[in-house]
């Protein structure tokens, strides 16, 4: 079995955005030399995430309205008596995820048609990262 970790840096320039990274990840399978087996990817930030779905900015757009209603930002929540005033950024990572386990056959990532990777950023304007760790056969 073949294992590569990789990983990807993020200083975002709004506190919220979310980012494209399937060439990223893309890259670093066909590197890897697995020509089957699986990739993980995973935030490791508690207020950042990683998630598939459809690269449109409509729906993007969507994803950031309905995270707003279900964890909206202002709000008096028990996590800002510790000092922080971050609590809806936690609220939304956890709603949209923080990993993902994608296919790799014939050396390529096996997304669906409409299939991209992303990297959602909740509380942003530092420096984050994510893993990405690649497992397979030759």
């Amino acid at each position: 079995m073949i294992t590569t970790t990789e990983y990807l840096w993020f200083e975002t320039k709004q506190r919220k955005e979310f980012v494209r990274i399937t060439n990223k990840i893309s890259s670093i399978v066909k590197k890897s030399g697995v020509r089957e087996g699986l990739v993980f990817v995973s935030a490791m930030h508690i207020t950042a995430g990683v998630y598939v779905n459809d690269w449109e900015d409509g729906l993007i757009e969507d994803f950031q309205v309905w995270l707003e209603k279900l964890a909206p930002a202002g709000l008096d929540y028990q996590h800002h008596n510790t000092g922080e005033d971050n609590a809806d950024a936690h609220l939304k990572r956890t709603i949209m995820g923080h990993q993902v386990i994608l296919p790799i056959t014939d050396g390529a990532l096996d997304l669906g048609p409409w299939e991209q990777v992303f990297y959602a950023e909740f509380d942003g304007c530092r420096k984050k990262r994510v893993v990405v760790k690649v497992m397979g056969t030759a």
